[in-house]
This record gives C-alpha cells, structure tokens and sequence, in this order.
C-alpha cells in the first residue's frame, strides 16, 4: 500500500508508538515464486517493499528496487523465475511490535542500518503481520517530534531570560536612582546567562557587585541564581559596608549549597564564580573593594595611566576555596570626577582583531584613557563599540558584563 503522507498531519502527540507509522500491506507465502512478486510490483507501482510470511508471520522482506534490479539482469527470469521468492529477499529485516515507542524504533532502526530507512520496516502484532513502515515516515516523525522538543525547550528558556531579567530590574533602579553618571552592561552570549549584577543604594552610600559563574547559558542562569540569592541573604544578615565579608559569606553559602566542601565526601561538581564588590561611602568618598579574581580599574582626573587595583586570586565556592577563606578590603579615596570600571572576563579575553587574539585589559586601557574627559555612559559605549568591531566575525566566547560610573 502507497504510504499516506496525511498521516503525518495527526497530532504529535499521538505519534507515539511504532502501531502510528504502519501501514496495512499485501504479503506473499513463502512458497510464492519469483514470477508471482514481479507480477505483484508490476501491477502496483506504490508497492515498495513486500514482507514474506509463514503462518502470518514475517521470515523476512523484498525491496521493490533490489528485486526489480536482480530480475533484470540477463537469464535471470529462467533461472529463478519459478523459484521460491525467498531468494531475493532480505532474510534479517527489521520487525518491530506495534507497541514500541518511537523513540525505541528509532534507535533500533539506527542499529539496522540504512536498508531500514531505505527498505521499510515490518510492524507486527503478537508476532503477526500487521503492516510495514518507511524510513522517510520515520525521519519525518521524528524530526517534527524534536522540533517540538526545540519548540518546548527555547519557550521554557525564553521564559527564564524574562525571570533572569526581572531579578536584575531592581538593580536597575536602584542605579538609575543613585548614579547620574553610570553605565551597567549586561549581554549573555545565550538566551539566558552566567554573570550577574547587584545593586543596592542608602541613605550612607551604595552597593555594588558583578559577578561572573560558572558556565553560560542554562547551567550559568543557575549558578546566578544560586550566587545572587546567597549574596541578598548575606546582605541581609550583615549589612552592604564589608565587601570582603560579604564575599566569604556567599563563599559559605555556595560551597554548603552545592555540598562543595573539601575532604566531606565526593562533590557532584565544582562550580563558583569570579566577582568584583563595591561599598561606596557618600560622607567620605572612600571605596571599599573586594575581589574575587576580579580587578578595580580606575582612572582619576589628573591623571594619564589607568590604575589596577587587583582583587584576590582566589575564586568564590570552589571545591579548592577554603571554607573559612578570608578576603580583605582595599579602601580607596575617590576624588570628584574619578572614573571606575569594572568588568567580568568576557570582555577581556573575546578573541578577535586582525590576528585572532584576545581583547585584553591593555586595549580596554586604550579606550578608557581615550575617553577619560567623557561622561560614563559615552565611554561605556566606546567600550562597546570597541569592542564590536574587534569581535568582527569571531563567535561569542562568554557573557559580557561591564560597569562604568563616576561616583
């Protein structure tokens, strides 16, 4: 029987068992001659392949194209004309029970090779006939049924980007609310990603921090929540005014949350997160900064050179980060005009340029001396501009998250 491309337009959902892909079929006896099939694919064009049976069984299956092919060949019709059709047929098809998932056949038809895509396949029921399925049905099935899995994932991560965004929102306020002169960037390399911002103001000063997870994507947009929530708790315990402190105290809450505590067993993993805090203190203009391989760049007025102020080379909830690891603050007096920078490592190491190299903190130097004299948001644009043309063709290596403000 020619198959019926309409039933492809059943729901998917439906097409869920190797019984949804058969199409009923005429069989031959196995006692049936060679002249018998050819009068049989004669007659029916649409007959691509013809199952062989024994007491309603299936032994084996001849393909329209090999037998047509045997048949004529010189001397062929008188030698074996007259003889068994089994002769031709393909004696190890691949029989399948109505009942097996899709998901099942596809991975048996696979291990069948191409002769069942290009063949068909026998579908049977309590070891009888039922009918035969074809690859082509197959691989269109399939395809729909993962193209509705793409469909179902894309929708789930687009939702976790809206959630991801909206636990930044207040962070954004908050900065618009506090800083005049300040730009925030944040583009993940997927749909959803891996770094993170915070910012928080009081009547005393403001808060900052970002922070760059573990991986990107899916598993990065976890490790941001993990780390982001860890950081509110811990400011709601102790207080913005101790970056270092607040730092060891997310360091604990990753580590126990993620069971990533040396010499306690075997960890399911080793995630953590580079990161950068900031308290900013109005009365006396000083900035508190922590660390977490994570630098300060800063540039004052009167001067020409960027200076670095390096954080610490130890990373945050790591299986290697000690549990009671202590960070320190390096306070820094910031006169009317300063500008700030800081960055996560996806700005700094996108390959790119003429030669194919990393972007490195000596251009990102260039640009910000370059644009010393401008406001925060226009270097913060050079930056990006910059940036946009080095990348050229070269894909995305990592999320890119950057902050520049004048205090």
């Amino acid at each position: 029987m020619e198959f019926n491309a309409s039933r492809l337009h059943l729901p998917r959902f439906r097409l869920s068992v190797a019984a949804d892909l058969c199409v009923e079929t005429i069989s031959v006896l196995s006692d049936a001659s060679n002249f018998a099939v050819l009068e049989l694919f004669t007659e029916r064009r649409d007959l691509m392949s013809l199952p062989v049976i024994e007491a309603g069984r299936p032994i084996g299956l001849i393909s329209r194209n090999i037998f047509m092919s045997q048949m004529s060949k010189p001397f062929y019709h008188e030698l074996y004309g007259k003889k068994s059709c089994i002769a031709f047929m393909d004696k190890e098809p691949l029989i399948v029970d109505a009942n097996i998932s899709i998901e099942a056949l596809t991975f048996r038809a696979v291990e069948s090779g191409e002769k069942a895509l290009a063949d068909g396949f026998i579908v049977t029921r309590d070891g009888v006939l039922a009918g035969v399925g074809f690859g082509l049905q197959l691989m269109n099935v399939v395809a729909n049924m993962q193209a509705e899995k793409n469909r179902q994932i894309m929708h789930s991560i687009d939702y976790a980007s809206v959630i991801q965004r909206s636990l930044l929102r207040t962070s954004n306020l908050a900065l618009a609310d506090a800083l005049d002169d300040a730009h925030l960037e944040w583009q993940p390399r997927d749909v959803v990603g891996g770094d993170f911002y915070h910012f928080a103001h009081y009547e005393d000063g403001w808060f900052a921090a970002i922070a760059d997870c573990t991986g990107h994507g899916v598993p990065g947009a976890f490790m941001t929540l993990i780390s982001s929530s860890t950081l509110t708790q811990a400011i709601q315990q102790l207080g913005p005014r101790d970056p270092a402190r607040l730092i060891a105290e997310v360091n604990r809450g990753v580590k126990g949350l993620l069971g990533q505590i040396e010499g306690h067993g075997s960890a399911e993993s080793n995630d953590g997160m580079d990161a950068a805090f900031l308290w900013f203190d109005h009365a006396t203009r000083q900035l508190h900064f922590a660390g977490a391989k994570l630098s300060l760049f800063q540039l004052d007025p009167d001067q020409q050179a960027v200076q670095t102020v390096d954080g610490e080379r130890m990373g945050v909830g790591y299986i290697d980060t000690p549990m009671d690891y202590r960070w320190t603050n390096k306070v820094i007096a910031i006169p009317e005009g300063g500008l700030l920078f800081l960055t996560t490592d996806g700005l700094i190491d996108q390959i790119g340029g003429a030669k194919d190299i990393a972007y490195g903190k000596r251009r990102m130097r260039d640009v910000l001396l370059a644009r010393r004299t401008e406001c925060a948001r226009h270097v913060a644009q050079a930056m990006l501009d910059d940036y946009t043309a080095w990348q050229g063709d070269q894909p995305r290596r990592d999320d890119l998250t950057f902050f520049c403000l004048r205090p």
